[in-house]
Formats: structure tokens, C-alpha cells, sequence
């Protein structure tokens, strides 16, 4: 004999058990509120509406119970307040209304729309808390799962929307017209969007060239682009740092290089000149040298399009103080160009993080610069300051927002910093063995539903949102700069 009765108990008033009758559309995700009656006190006038979501399903009535959270106490003046943590009984559970979900966003101060929620009754915006975004964003997906179209999505609410600075590493070209208003825009955002200054840097002869300055990178960064290593290479290596001391004051090296090299000098008002580097070494008639010329020449690191001349590097842009800078990697024709970009780019960033400006460091296929197991390296160099910026970069108002295909080929000291999540379609039973145990703020069994989720679906969950839930992406307000590669038409 099974109950038809829908009865709910919490026993520290933080968390409650349920059993739901055999039949029944409440699953996990979904909220609900708890009609309760308290002793009557100060605090509670006697009956309560209780605010809770569901995480886990009672499957069968009767002999399998469900669990679920309190997320606070529905006022008479319409507003959701923390619970009390008071323990309670009741047979009142019902699907939580529009105008509940709509009280707790508001509790939160969630005002950042991003699409629709899934888990209500009646069209609720999906909102994020923008000032929440003071901590690390994970951001994943398969390829298909609209991945990229919602991280626009997302990138175009925060810089309409907020007053927060973002530079935007783009490797597929996919956000380098994000400064573009769709027509269906509305007014607000077309005003907004001509008031702010946002630049994209790219190497196409027409806009500003994506470039970086090799002789302004650190000396362990050099040698990276380089593949010098201190030990196996300690001939180079010492060489090379002598070259350094060059750049920046008279005598030893620097005055061999300096007369050696004749125009261009190797040095320029301070900084080394990389295209008279080979002559200049030769010119010294050291074996090392010698052998450093070879190197740099048989890499073909002087033919690389990112090295500045006259211009400015993507990091003296940067210090203009756009609003927005998109860099578009994709432009470049090597990925070691791209992680040389990266990397110079990443060195400034944190070199300059004593003055505290706040910056949204944007990492599209994340896995690239931010390997797990990183192969070169200046993959290795670039991962490990990506790990420091995870670390410590909070208190400097450095904070990540990182996309990928493939969680697992994240660095794990990068996903274990991270406590906002966004999973759209995964599949991959590694990513989400990965994914629960990294995210521990996102229910398993919402987890367990991404396989299954359609284009544009995603669950959100950590400190930019109210409670997790599975919702709908929302439209483009701005223009996509990739897209796929076209089927052909059957002729």
C-alpha cells in the first residue's frame, strides 16, 4: 500500500528529507516551498513558507525518500529571508511560484540575465550576481553544446551590464566583433555599448596588431620562448643572461654586443632589439654565442609577426585602460605565438597587480594555456602563472573566467581555485568524475543530467548564483565573429 501524501521534514532546519507521492513532476533542480507551522514566537508568528530545491528524487512513494536544502523563509511582504534553521514537519510541498523564485534573485542581488530558468513554474530570467564575479569562472562544454555562443552570452552581459575591465584571450577569432550590436538589440544596450571603449587587436593589416615586446618579458620567460633550459643548455643560458645585462647598462657583454653589432644596435633606448640579436652574438666570436645565434635562427623566433616595433604591445594597450580588449590569438600563425602572446601578456598583468585594478582575465580554450600536463616549456611557464593568478590573484582584483572543451586537460590547481561553474553538454565519463569531484557545490544528480542536455542548456551553481539550476541560454545581443564550418549544399 503506497501514501499519497507528500510529507517534508527538516530536523537542523538547513536541510529536509521528503517522500512525494508515486506520480509527481518535482525532480532535482526543481523549487519548491514548505508550508510549516513553528511555535510561536517572536521571530515566527506561527505558520511559515518555507523555501527549499530538491537535489535528490524520492523514486518510489513510501519506501524512498528524497533530500533537498533550505534556501530561506518567504515574508508576508513578498521577500525571502534566511531561515532560522528551526527543525519542522509538514505534509505541504508544492513547486515553488514565479514570484518566489523572483523574491530569492532578488535577496541575492542577481540582476544579470543570462537566459531562462528550466526549474519553475512560469518564465523566470535566469540571473547571475555580476559583483560576484570577484572570484574565479569555469566555464565547459562539448563541442556542440553552444559552448562558445554562451560564453558570449555571458561576456556581452558583463560588459553592458557592469563597469568591469576584461581582456579577452580569443583563439578562434570567435569574439572579435562582440563590440557589435545585433539590430534586435534594444536602444539601451546600442547607447551603452558607443560610450564604452572596446578594442580588438588583431593581425589582419587593418586593425591594431597583436603583439608583445620579447626583451620586456621576464628572463624566465624568454628563455622559455627560446627552449633554453639553465642546466642542459648552461653555455646558451649564461650567454643569454649576459645579452640581458646588455640591454640595461655599459660594460662586459653589453659593450662587446653594443660595438659589434653596429646599426641596428642590439640595445635601443634600454631594450634589446631582437632582429640584430644573431648578428650581434656572432659578432663576439664566443662559441656560446655563437651557438645562442643558431638557436634563435633555426627556431625562427625573429620571423614571429608578434614581436612590436614602433607600436604598442597588447600589455601598453591594456594600459591605456580600455574597457574591454579582445585578442584575437587566433590571427596568429603558430600556437607557440599565440602562448608567447599569452604569456607576456599574463607576466605584465601580474607584475603590475600591487596597484589593485580590478581585471576579468578571459581564457577561451583554456586547455591551450593552461594545460595539466603541459609539454613545452613555455606551455610550462604559462600554465604555472595562471596557477599563481588562481592562487592569489583574488586580493588583487585579478580574476579568471576559463572555457574549455575538456575539463580533465585543465590544470587541477586552476579548476580546485574556481567557485563559479557553468557545465553545458558533457559526455565524457572522465570530465564528469572530474567535474564532481572539483565542483562539490554542484548537486551530482544535476550533474548526471548533462549528457542529456540540449544546444544551449547549461547548470549553473557556485557564488554567482542564488542556488544551482539548469537553465536555457538567452539570445546574442552582439554579433558572433566565428562560427562553424559550413556543410556544402548538395549541388
Amino acid at each position: 500500500m503506497t501514501t499519497e501524501t507528500t510529507l517534508a521534514e527538516s530536523f537542523d532546519g538547513r536541510r529536509f528529507t521528503y517522500r512525494l507521492p508515486r506520480v509527481s513532476s518535482i525532480g532535482p533542480g526543481d523549487f519548491v516551498t514548505i508550508g510549516v507551522t513553528f511555535p510561536e514566537t517572536a521571530e515566527h508568528p506561527g505558520a511559515a513558507l518555507v523555501m527549499g530545491q530538491v537535489l535528490t528524487r524520492a523514486t518510489k512513494a513510501g519506501d524512498a525518500v528524497g533530500h533537498g536544502r533550505i534556501l530561506g523563509e518567504l515574508r508576508p511582504d513578498g521577500t525571502v529571508a534566511t531561515s532560522g534553521g528551526d527543525p519542522f514537519t509538514s505534509d505541504d510541498l508544492a513547486p515553488a511560484g514565479a514570484g518566489v523564485l523572483e523574491a530569492l534573485q532578488a535577496r541575492e542581488r542577481a540582476t544579470l540575465r543570462i537566459g531562462d530558468l528550466h526549474h519553475s513554474r512560469g518564465n523566470v530570467d535566469a540571473l547571475l550576481q555580476p559583483h560576484r564575479f570577484n572570484r574565479h569562472t569555469f566555464l565547459c562544454g562539448q563541442s556542440g553544446s553552444g559552448k562558445t555562443y554562451a560564453l558570449g552570452v555571458l561576456l556581452e552581459q558583463l560588459l553592458i551590464d557592469t563597469d568591469l575591465p576584461m581582456v579577452i584571450l580569443d583563439p578562434n577569432s570567435d569574439f572579435v566583433r562582440i563590440g557589435e550590436l545585433l539590430e534586435s538589440a534594444s536602444s539601451e544596450d546600442a547607447q551603452r555599448l558607443r560610450e564604452l571603449d572596446v578594442r580588438v587587436l588583431r593581425n589582419d593589416g587593418e586593425h591594431h596588431p597583436v603583439t608583445a615586446r620579447l626583451t620586456a618579458m621576464e628572463a624566465a620567460s624568454q628563455a622559455a620562448v627560446l627552449q633554453l633550459d639553465p642546466l642542459t643548455d648552461r653555455g646558451e643560458y649564461n650567454t643569454f643572461l649576459r645579452m640581458l645585462e646588455s640591454a640595461t647598462g655599459p660594460g662586459g657583454v653589453a659593450g662587446a654586443l653594443g660595438a659589434a653589432a653596429g646599426p641596428p644596435a642590439i640595445a635601443t633606448e634600454g631594450m634589446l632589439n631582437p632582429h640584430s640579436i644573431p648578428s650581434a652574438l656572432r659578432a663576439t666570436g664566443e662559441p656560446d654565442a655563437l651557438r645562442l645565434a643558431q638557436r634563435v635562427e633555426n627556431l625562427g623566433i625573429l620571423d614571429w609577426d608578434v614581436w612590436a616595433g614602433v607600436g604598442q604591445s597588447v600589455s601598453e594597450v591594456l594600459d591605456e585602460g580600455p574597457r574591454a580588449v579582445v585578442v584575437d590569438l587566433g590571427s596568429l600563425h603558430t600556437h607557440e605565438e599565440q602562448l608567447a602572446v599569452s604569456l607576456a601578456l599574463l607576466d605584465e598583468l601580474w607584475a603590475d597587480r600591487a596597484t589593485r585594478k580590478p581585471r576579468l582575465i578571459v581564457i577561451d580554450e583554456a586547455h591551450n594555456v593552461v594545460s595539466a600536463e603541459p609539454a613545452t616549456q613555455l606551455q610550462r611557464l604559462t600554465t604555472e602563472r595562471v596557477i599563481q593568478i588562481a592562487a592569489e590573484g583574488r586580493k588583487f582584483g585579478l580574476w579568471l573566467l576559463l572555457s574549455t572543451q575538456r575539463p580533465s586537460k585543465i590544470h587541477p590547481n586552476v579548476l580546485s581555485q574556481c567557485d563559479n561553474v557553468i557545465v553545458m553538454r558533457m559526455s565524457s565519463p572522465a570530465d564528469l568524475v572530474e567535474l564532481e569531484a572539483v565542483f562539490g557545490f554542484a548537486p551530482p544528480e544535476l550533474l548526471a543530467a548533462t549528457p542529456f542536455f540540449h544546444q544551449g542548456e547549461a547548470l549553473i551553481a557556485g557564488g554567482f548564483v542564488p542556488a544551482p539550476a539548469i537553465i536555457q541560454m538567452g539570445a546574442r545581443r552582439t554579433v558572433e565573429g566565428g562560427s562553424d564550418v559550413p556543410v556544402p549544399m548538395p549541388g
